[in-house]
This record gives structure tokens, C-alpha cells and sequence, in this order.
């Protein structure tokens, strides 16, 4: 009986390693001369690490990777044995290889998830863009949410649209933004990847090609790769210009896509503003194309420099209503643990997306819908996000100076909003920084997550969610993890107990 569960093939595997290796040596980015096979075992036990190759996956024989990679035999089957000797590979005859991770050692996600509680005196989490709640405005958004149950508590409690006061809640915030909407285009979804995944399910079935932004939300990314979807990516315009639109108009084009997503408002992970001008002309080559323009506003609110004039929503060049569907979430902007996400679209698309929604989940929590509603209507929404900036305000301030301060060969530009820092490594592999920094205690995700195929590598992507001495801590280790991997030395780090926040 074999022991995998999926598999991974040879094309697909050289993609994901990247470059090709030479017969005889590779220099790592950042890195020493480093014999081949030995560089070939790394790069298999990162990507397993990361989760773009799952625990369990048959690998392709010696024979098909030598050639997919133009290396010898020999050089695989080395990289093979290294990789059972270190419990990252399990063969039998007959039946091939398959990864495995060693005992003890935590399974690997492809999403971005926080780490436990109980982890969190010995490890500084960088790898979740999500703040604590803005208190007191949590504490009393409940309240107000328990006092108005009764009602609701007489009822079966799935409303699969939303709760009618909520929907009539964010239309009149649309439309004080200048975004005429009503009720009926609305629906309330468990957090934008409830909607985000909604939509896919209605509009882009297996096998659809779907635009992306490269690089773009990671979460997203693999929910899309999970669903069947083929990915475009679409590359950003340099430092924080907003999108390539010939880039995007090619794109269009060429391989007409059913669907795009995009990030228009402080873009995850870059932080780009997209300016209206490119708001405007996306809009219409994607209408132009027959594409569906999926326009995710997680992050609208997190405006953190005094004076930003922020565009006009995406949407807001649809004026028909039959090219973009936005997305919002209370997550990013409130706290990820009111799980309130919603859609904005036609209202003929929101009665097909609640219609499908009776064989997903349902509908979202009663209690959180309240919640968010009492927040919106008493102006506690306004008081709390207030809070929220200037929180993030200070946080990424001193991040900026941290890294700054122990890291001057990384580069990035500070971005006016959003929660996310996307740093190039000074040609050093984000994976292994990354691999290294957990050894050492600071969680961090790497470029590759955040791209299609592997894409980024020379990147980490770094939150606005610390401050002070956490801040610096965090960069101290960070900047140890990148001596050890230019240094070549990553093996032998070994994790702190303890650190003071």
C-alpha cells in the first residue's frame, strides 16, 4: 500500500525550484558554493517547509527530475538520500518517494495562520497582518449586539443575505462614499475569504483562468489554486506606482480571463495606493475583455499619513454595475476576530451568490452581524478605526526604523497605508531567512508565498503588528537569521525560550 496522497510531477517541481542547478555546483542567493545535490535537498525541504509542496506528495522518479532539471542522476538520487536521512523523505521499492516531515516537527500550512497563544512568549509572529481589538469599542460593540438579540433569538437565526439592518448599514456607507447602493446589493459573508470564496465558486468554476496581481494576498492565492483556478499573474509597477496597466491590458488580451483579482487600497503585501486614473482604465479593459473584476477593500481604511486623498472606490467606475464585484471586510480594519466580510455588487449577482450560498455555509453568525451593525450605526466604527491608525501608525514607524537600524542592505519603500512592509533581502533567499527565523524566534513569511509558481524569493513580508522593543527584537533576530543564511550556517540555530514584550 502506498503512502502518498497527491503528487507532484517533474515540470511542476522545476518550477517551483526556480533556476536550473549546474552539474557540478550552485551558488545560493546570498550564499556559499554549495555542492548540488546538497542545494537541490534544501530547496525540496524549504518548499515542503512553506507548504507549496505538500506532506504526503509522491515525487517525481530520479530519472524524470534529472532531465526536467538538466542535472545528472547522481545528483538527484544524492539529493534524495539526504532528504530520508532528515526525515523529509520516505521511499519504498515499487512505490517511489514521498515527502514527509520528521517526528516533532509541526506540519506546514499554505496559509498565513497565527500561531497559538501559548506560543506567543517564545516566538515574536510576524507571519499574520491582523491587529489586536481597539478597546474599549470591541467590549461595547458586543454589549450593544446582546441587547439587540432577543429578537433574532425567535427566529432559526441563518439569514443567508445578512441581517437586514447590516445590509442597510454598509449600503448607506457606500453611498456616503459617493457609491449610490442599496440593501439588495449587499450580502454578508464570513469574512472577505467567505466572499472572496463565493465568488469563485459562482464565477470562475474549475479550470478558468483568473488575473492576478504578482505579488497578491497569499491566503487568496492558494484559496483560488484550491478551487482549480489557473493563475495570470500580472506583475505590479515598481516601488509603490499602483498597477502595470499594459501589463494588465496584454494580459486581458491575450488570455482573456474570467475573472481578476485586485487589491486596489493599500495592496497586500506591496502597500501600493492605485492611483484613479488606473482605477478608471482597469475598469474599462476589463469590461472591454468580458472579465469579471473581483476588487477586494480589506484594507481602505488603514489610510496612516495625515492629508491622503484617497480615490474614488473601484467600483465607482462601474456605473452599470455588471463589470466589478467589491469586496469588504471588518478584519483588516477592526479586529480578525469579528469574522464579518461582505460583497457589493448587482443585485441580480447578489441573489445568484445567496442562492448559492445554501450549499456552502449558510450564513454568518447572528451575534458578529449585530456587532459590527451596532458599531456602524452609533459612530463607534469611525472612533475605533481612528484608534487603528494611529496604533499602525506607530507600529510600522518603528519597524521601519528597526530594520533600518539592524538590516541597511534591505530595501523597501514605506507605503501610506495598509498593514504589510514587502522588503527585498539583499539577495539573500527569503524562504531560508525565513526558515532561519522561526529557529530563532521571529515568524516571518517568505516572498514565494506571495507569488504564482515561486515567484519572489528574494522577498519576506513584514506587518505592521509590533512595536517598541518587540519591534526591535524582532529585527535583531531577523538580521541573525540573515547572517546564518548568508554565512550558510542555518542548521545548527537553535530557538529562544523567552523573550520580553
Amino acid at each position: 500500500m502506498t503512502q502518498w496522497t497527491s503528487s507532484v510531477g517533474a515540470p511542476q517541481l522545476a518550477r517551483l525550484l526556480g533556476s536550473p542547478h549546474n552539474r557540478d555546483t550552485v551558488t545560493p542567493l546570498g550564499g556559499r558554493r554549495t555542492p548540488a545535490y546538497r542545494s537541490l535537498a534544501d530547496r525540496i525541504r524549504l518548499l515542503v517547509l512553506e507548504g507549496r509542496v505538500p506532506v504526503a506528495a509522491r515525487l517525481p522518479a530520479e530519472r524524470e527530475l534529472a532531465a526536467a532539471l538538466s542535472v545528472s542522476r547522481t545528483t538527484v538520487a544524492a539529493a534524495y538520500e539526504a532528504l530520508r536521512g532528515e526525515g523529509f523523505l520516505e521511499s519504498r521499492r515499487g512505490a517511489g518517494s514521498w515527502t514527509a516531515v520528521p517526528a516533532g516537527n509541526p506540519l506546514p500550512t499554505r496559509a498565513l495562520d497565527p500561531l497559538p497563544p501559548e506560543a506567543a512568549g517564545s516566538v515574536i509572529d510576524l507571519g499574520c497582518a491582523a491587529l489586536t481589538a481597539p478597546e474599549p469599542w470591541l467590549t461595547r460593540a458586543v454589549q450593544g449586539a446582546l441587547e439587540e438579540l432577543p429578537p433574532y433569538a425567535h427566529t432559526h437565526g441563518d439569514y443567508p443575505a445578512g441581517l437586514p439592518a447590516l445590509r442597510q448599514a454598509l449600503a448607506d456607507r457606500y453611498t456616503a462614499r459617493g457609491i449610490p447602493t442599496m440593501p439588495e446589493q449587499i450580502m454578508v459573508t464570513t469574512g472577505a475569504m467567505g466572499a472572496v470564496a463565493a465568488i469563485c465558486r459562482l464565477m470562475a468554476g474549475r479550470g478558468e483562468r483568473v488575473a492576478v496581481e504578482s505579488p497578491s494576498y497569499a491566503n487568496v492565492l492558494q484559496l483560488m489554486r484550491e478551487a482549480g483556478a489557473r493563475l495570470v499573474p500580472v506583475a505590479m509597477a515598481g516601488g509603490l506606482a499602483g498597477w502595470d496597466l499594459a501589463a494588465w491590458r496584454q494580459v486581458l488580451r491575450d488570455a482573456a480571463p474570467r475573472m481578476a483579482y485586485v487589491i486596489a487600497d493599500f495592496h497586500n503585501p506591496t502597500g501600493a495606493l492605485a492611483p484613479e486614473e488606473q482605477r478608471r482604465a482597469l475598469v474599462e479593459a476589463a469590461r472591454a475583455a468580458g472579465t469579471l473584476l473581483v476588487a477586494d477593500e480589506t484594507m481602505s481604511e488603514l489610510a496612516l499619513d495625515p492629508g491622503i486623498e484617497l480615490p474614488r472606490p473601484v467600483c465607482a467606475f462601474d456605473p452599470a454595475g455588471n463589470a466589478v464585484i467589491t469586496v469588504g471586510s471588518a478584519s483588516k480594519s477592526f479586529w480578525g476576530g469579528l469574522r464579518i466580510g461582505w460583497v457589493r455588487a448587482a443585485p441580480e449577482v447578489i441573489r445568484s451568490l445567496i442562492a448559492a450560498r445554501a450549499y456552502a455555509d449558510l450564513g454568518t453568525p447572528v451575534l458578529d452581524q449585530l456587532a459590527v451593525t451596532w458599531l456602524l450605526n452609533t459612530g463607534g466604527w469611525d472612533e475605533s478605526i481612528a484608534i487603528r491608525r494611529d496604533q499602525t501608525r506607530e507600529n510600522r514607524d518603528a519597524l521601519v526604523a528597526a530594520v533600518r537600524r539592524h538590516l541597511p542592505d534591505w530595501e523597501f519603500t514605506v507605503p501610506r497605508g495598509g498593514l504589510t512592509l514587502w522588503v527585498r533581502t539583499g539577495g539573500l533567499s527569503g524562504s531560508r531567512i525565513a526558515e532561519a527565523g522561526e529557529r530563532l524566534g521571529v515568524r516571518v513569511p517568505s516572498g514565494p508565498r506571495f507569488g504564482v509558481d515561486g515567484a519572489f524569493e528574494g522577498y519576506v513580508r513584514l506587518p505592521f503588528t509590533v512595536n517598541g522593543a518587540v519591534a526591535e527584537e524582532a529585527a535583531s533576530r531577523l538580521a541573525e537569521a540573515a547572517r546564518l543564511v548568508a554565512s550558510g550556517a542555518t542548521a545548527a540555530v537553535e530557538m529562544p525560550r523567552t523573550y520580553v514584550a
